[in-house]
């Protein structure tokens, strides 16, 4: 009952801290975005098709900085469709949510907002949502992997100060497919498979990365099945044993090819949907408004065309058309972004980069034998037996280091690499957990105090003036409000997280180049 009881504390400390750095942030990118002059950015930026109604103006003072770059492309999508070809670079699920909320919670404001005005608003109200859930989703993934609520609490804690807090604010899908991945390991950790392959497979159809989400699913029902394998009792018969290991196999690789299938069939279907627009077009096809026909025209975009002579991708063994968008429209490719000129970006996706890199580092560094034995089982020291392993070091960890050495090692050689941070900050668990476990070993007040923990004030005399403050009173706070005394490897660890935080406000939500 104590630890349940902690739990539900942790929760509402984590909740209250969530909501708070998303109304902040709501607030902040709405003054930043007043204040500060748009740049004239050579964006996708489609005209407006409806007359502006009575709060249009009024919710684009408010949100209009949620809008920004990539967002374009999601409101476009839930306002009309797949109409250009580079649109297919954006997977459904996000715009299908924003469509959702606009159409039905949202319905009430139809006669005073435009169809954009109230998708722009479902961002604002869906991404919060989502946040909140995604936080608590990855307390409880971390509770699980890492058995140590202190610092699962820490890690997710830092998750509400992410450094990619504009992306998971504006109207992209990374706050979407946070949710989904960190609920479906959590399920998947529990032992909950087909929960599981749900999550991972809605993951796929938000964002084309949740494809890698497959290892996890082939990983952690085969460390289950070792486990089980293993304690079978040695007086065995010899048929019963082999029979045991071959039943045993059999519902693995029947369980693992049903779940890969429902996590890759989401991408299948939007490809297959994407090469029928373009590669089948028909005459009776949809009718696209002219002023985006006129857009077409002028900037070169392409829309599906009968008349057409067939597209060059169209005529491929495999016609996958995302993977055409990438190579044609955004020059993504194996090594393609390593230019003079991209130095900057970089730099940018240095500390995110230098993040991973350490987890990997420290954690093969301290597990050689279970990097060595791909972490499936494990040999424990004597007088340890039935203790189970806890905290970073945990080997519940190794998939994850894994799969974040994957996405690090992919996002540094074949993408814009000032996308690596967000890529990893939406995908990987590992960074919020290594940068929890700094915190802990850097702060003896974090260990020694455990009222510290659990949000109670250290020092009432010095905080009691902030009342608001008081009430989102958590770990991270302390350490901000005590920044002088924190140790330079905090002070790194909070300054990067916090400025990323702010920076991305500014700079994003103003047209300006962000990661």
């Amino acid at each position: 009952m104590l630890t349940s009881g902690r739990t539900k504390l942790d929760i509402q400390i984590l909740v209250r801290f969530a909501i708070f750095t998303r109304v902040l942030s709501l607030v902040l990118q709405a003054v930043l975005n007043a204040i500060i002059p748009d740049h004239e950015a050579d964006a996708f930026n489609p005209p407006r098709t409806e007359k502006p109604l009575f709060l249009d103006y009024t919710t684009d003072v408010l949100f209009g900085g949620l809008g920004r770059w990539d967002a374009e492309h999601f409101l476009f999508i839930a306002e009309y469709g797949y109409v250009y070809e580079h649109n297919f670079a954006f997977f459904p699920l996000f715009p299908l949510v924003l469509c959702s909320t606009a159409s039905t919670l949202l319905w009430p404001l139809s006669p005073f907002l435009t169809l954009h005005g109230r998708l722009l608003l479902a961002v604002a109200i869906a991404n919060t949502a989502l946040f909140v859930l995604s936080a608590v989703l990855l307390y409880g993934l971390s509770c699980v992997v890492l058995q140590d609520r202190s610092l699962a609490l820490l890690s997710s804690l830092m998750y509400c100060l992410t450094p990619a807090n504009v992306f998971m604010l504006a109207g992209y899908s990374e706050t979407l497919f946070a949710t989904l991945t960190f609920g479906g390991l959590w399920f998947l950790e529990k032992g909950f498979t087909f929960a599981a392959c749900l999550f991972l497979g809605l993951a796929t159809g938000a964002r084309a990365n949740g494809l890698v989400n497959v290892g996890f699913l082939l990983y952690l029902p085969l460390q289950r099945s070792l486990t089980q394998a293993r304690v079978l009792p040695t007086g065995s018969a010899w048929h019963s044993r082999c029979s045991h290991y071959i039943l045993a196999a059999l519902r693995y690789f029947l369980t693992s090819a049903l779940c890969i299938t429902v996590v890759v069939l989401p991408f299948g279907l939007f490809q297959l949907y994407g090469y029928y627009k373009f590669c089948k077009p028909s005459v009776n096809q949809v009718q696209v408004p002219n002023e985006l026909l006129n857009l077409a025209a002028e900037k070169g975009y392409r829309v599906p065309d009968a008349a057409a002579p067939t597209l060059s991708w169209c005529l491929r063994p495999i016609p996958v058309l995302y993977s055409y968008i990438q190579d044609v429209y955004w020059d993504v490719g194996f090594l393609r972004y390593f230019k003079l000129k991209q130095i900057p970006n970089f730099l940018l996706a240095l500390p995110i980069a230098t993040l991973g890199v350490v987890a990997s580092y420290t954690y093969v560094k301290a597990n050689p034998l279970v990097c060595l034995h791909l972490g499936l089982w494990e040999r424990r020291k004597k007088g340890t037996e039935g203790k189970p392993p806890a905290d970073f070091y945990s080997p519940k960890v190794f998939v994850y280091i894994v799969h974040c050495c994957a996405l690090l090692i992919f996002g540094i050689f074949c993408m814009h690499v000032q996308v690596l941070t967000r890529f990893l900050a939406s995908s990987s668990p590992v960074i919020y957990w290594i940068s929890g476990h700094f915190l802990l070993c850097s702060e003896p007040s974090l260990q020694k105090d455990k009222t510290f923990a659990t949000g109670q004030p250290q020092d009432n005399l010095k905080q009691g003036c902030i009342c608001f403050f008081l009430h989102i009173n958590n770990p991270v706070t302390q350490l901000l409000m005590h920044w002088k005394t924190c140790s330079f490897r905090t002070q790194c660890i909070l300054g990067y997280f916090v400025s990323y935080w702010l920076l991305g406000l500014a700079l994003h939500c103003n047209f300006l180049p962000w990661t």
